[in-house]
């Protein structure tokens, strides 16, 4: 029976960590399309944070040859961008083992999901099995850091094409019936918090980041190709 994985890799040289950085109160969803060579685009999910000071982040973050807008749906915006660098290229003053990171690519992993941190990537995954994910897990902490914050049975976890933890869940589901969502809204982020025993902060993190995830899961359109 296979596992999945929620853990944090703590290295400020992945790609987008300094746009992340720069604008910490927007949740940005990275996929990488990994057919495109050495230098794969990224398709980029960012919601919250102001669009302005995210696209300037962008605009001068070294890693970013160039980046345009696709679209909008609510709080959320999709961007292409393209990598200034290989993945060698930008890790390799951060990342000895750079062959190792390669054979990570041929492990018997999905990577399903990955957003962006100031201090890295949080990564959600589904590993063969234990070995698997002890050699991935392994890699990360002798190169960077690495830091583990759910492991499940495939069969205990959440269904593919869902994502959400127990505590988002449970954090929509309360927002939805006390009308959080509604317009004029019934209820305030202090009502929702006191009801999950939480801070407000922490009832707006949940609340964001399941956004984000049923987003990232539900609005795929097909990308045009990168201009050359």
């Amino acid at each position: 029976m296979g596992l999945v994985a929620e853990f944090d890799i703590e290295c400020p040289a992945l790609p987008l960590a300094g746009a992340a950085s720069a604008v910490p109160e927007a949740t940005i969803v990275l996929d990488l399309q990994y057919n495109h060579g050495d230098r794969p685009p990224f398709v980029v999910t960012v919601t919250d944070g102001s669009r302005r000071a995210f696209e300037r982040a962008l605009t001068a973050a070294d890693d970013v040859a160039g980046w345009t807008l696709i679209g909008e749906a609510g709080t959320a915006r999709r961007y292409r961008a393209r990598p200034a660098y290989s993945f060698a290229g930008q890790l390799g003053d951060a990342v000895d083992d750079l062959e190792g990171l390669t054979d990570l690519a041929t492990e018997d992993a999905i990577i399903e999901r990955i957003e962006v941190l100031p201090e890295g990537w949080r990564q959600t995954g589904w590993f063969l099995d234990r070995t698997t994910f002890d050699a991935f897990a392994s890699f990360w902490q002798d190169n960077a850091g690495f830091r583990l914050r759910r492991l499940t049975r495939d069969g205990d976890a959440e269904p593919p094409g869902d994502g959400l933890t127990d505590e988002q869940r449970e954090a929509l589901r309360i927002a939805y019936e006390r009308g959080y969502f509604e317009i004029p809204r019934r209820t305030s982020l202090e009502g929702l918090a006191d009801e999950l025993g939480i801070t407000a902060s922490s009832v707006s993190e949940r609340l964001r980041r399941a956004q984000t995830q049923l987003v990232q899961e539900t609005v795929a359109p097909a990308w045009p190709p990168l201009a050359t």
